[in-house]
């Protein structure tokens, strides 16, 4: 049997909400072992002068603990 445990992580990006995504996986990759899947579970974007500054994704990082 295995037990999946489920973190949530904040991550921006300047280009795109994809952009933002990726990059949240590849930092939580870091440190999180045997991920498994992700849903965004947020969008948002940081306004400056009127233009979009970052875009910003709040995600659940889904992983399987070890025995």
């Amino acid at each position: 049997m295995s037990f999946a445990k489920i973190t949530e992580i904040t991550a921006s990006s300047t280009t795109s909400f994809e952009a933002a995504v990726a990059e949240g996986i590849k930092r939580a990759d870091k440190t999180i072992k045997n991920i498994r899947s992700a849903w965004v579970k947020d969008q948002e974007v940081s306004v400056k002068n009127g233009k979009i500054d970052s875009y910003r994704v709040t995600l659940k990082i889904t992983f399987v603990l070890e025995d």
